[in-house]
């Protein structure tokens, strides 16, 4: 029976002194694997102090063998002696066969101190040293990946994915689907998603990711399958809410996003872009009742939610309550929140109160903005005919005509100015 045998032996039995007593005996002994060995094993135990003693011995012993440096960083890691760690690993000459391990574990640990230069500079030197190490192609990928460098991560992630190697549990094809889709490459990304599908079974994380990129690819079924399937695993998973409101709205089943939505506010509540959502939603059924408290629930958890305040502007106007309107328009200002959509529709509301001439101020003061826009030109054109202002009213509702030529109820004022 081996060393390790008799030791877990003793420890399933309940006898774990017997077990320690197992490993402090075969610590004394000349034969320096078995001390090795002896050192694995309280570190299994979790006997770390232990086992870096006999490891610092085996270190003065052979100086320059460099699993003993990998071995004894590791155990730095665990202990959560990262300096000491860093500085083992330096240890590792580049003509040791632990040395390339040794760069990715340095790059980790660069990393962890917000160290990112260093730690692509390591991966970078090893690469260089070692470009045939599919291992190390990958760990630039996912480095530049972490990082957001997504365009730099691509080539790299590609070429270890392409490369038929194993990689154990890592999935090559998952890292390269999420760079694909940051940078836009939806189809591409959503392949690779589809392949590690059928392959394996993903985590939420990579499912939302999934059915994220199935979305922007505008292929909303795949979105709603696996979105769904996030929110049956976990319900608390509260990203996944307004996306896939948002797919059941691509395919107009409002009924079902606006429910969804519902729930995401339940688990969520602090998150105003659902209501936001949940008032849209209502508008486009037309329950216009419904849409406005939502709105104002938005606007409540953010009060600069810029567009939860242009929808519930437009509301107002659309249900004729200029007063209420302005009221909105200056809690908007009062955050600093200076749209020029409120500079028009602070027109419209001064119009309807019948204070033209701040109207007027206003109207002036959008024109450089909208001035391209047929529904502006055509209404403030309107505006300034009441306001006797004939001629520049004729310019306005002709470049809104030219803007949008089926504004039939226009042809004819324009037609009458022109005959005068």
């Amino acid at each position: 029976m081996t060393i390790r045998e008799r030791v877990w032996q003793a420890i399933e039995q309940g006898d774990t002194e017997e077990g320690l007593r197992i490993l402090a005996q075969a610590k004394q002994t000349d034969d320096h694997e078995q001390l090795f060995y002896v050192a694995e094993l309280y570190r299994e135990l979790g006997h770390l102090e232990e086992a870096k003693e006999i490891v610092e011995t085996l270190i003065g012993l052979y100086p320059d063998e460099g699993s003993l440096y990998m071995f004894a960083a590791e155990m730095m890691i665990d202990l959560d002696e990262e300096e000491e760690a860093i500085e083992l690993l330096l240890e590792i000459q580049a003509s040791d066969q632990n040395f390339l391990q040794a760069q990715l574990l340095l790059a980790d640990l660069y990393q962890l101190q917000a160290l990112d230069e260093v730690a692509e500079q390591k991966l970078l030197a090893a690469y260089k040293q070692a470009p045939e190490e599919m291992i190390l192609t990958y760990a630039l990928g996912e480095f530049y990946l972490q990082q957001g460098a997504y365009n730099k991560a691509i080539p790299y992630l590609k070429r270890a994915f392409y490369s038929g190697e194993d990689f154990g549990t890592i999935d090559v094809g998952l890292a390269l689907a999420e760079a694909y889709s940051a940078t836009g490459q939806f189809e591409e990304a959503l392949a690779l998603y589809e392949q590690s599908a059928d392959e394996k079974k993903m985590s939420p994380t990579t499912m939302h990711q999934f059915g994220l990129t199935a979305y922007q690819a505008k292929d909303y079924v795949v979105a709603i399958e696996q979105l769904e399937a996030v929110k049956t695993l976990d319900p608390d998973f509260t990203s996944v809410y307004a996306p896939l409101a948002a797919a059941y709205e691509a395919e107009g089943r409002l009924d079902e996003a606006l429910e969804t939505v519902k729930t995401g506010m339940k688990l969520d509540e602090f998150n105003d872009a659902l209501p936001l959502l949940a008032g849209r939603l209502a508008l486009k059924k037309q329950a216009y009742e419904q849409a406005e408290p939502y709105l104002r629930q938005a606007m409540a958890l953010n009060p600069a939610n810029v567009e939860a305040l242009q929808v519930l502007s437009m509301l107002l106007r659309e249900q004729d309550r200029p007063e209420e309107l302005l009221e909105l328009i200056l809690h908007a200002r009062e955050f600093e929140e200076v749209d020029v959509l409120f500079t028009w529709h602070e027109a419209y509301a001064h119009a309807a109160l019948e204070r033209y001439d701040e109207a007027a101020k206003k109207y002036e003061e959008a024109y450089m903005s909208f001035r391209e826009d047929g529904d502006f030109l055509a209404e403030y054109g309107l505006f300034l005919l009441e306001e006797g202002q004939r001629a520049r009213a004729l310019l306005l509702l002709r470049q809104a005509l030219q803007q949008n030529s089926a504004r039939t109820d226009l042809i004819e004022v324009v037609a009458s100015l022109e005959a005068e």
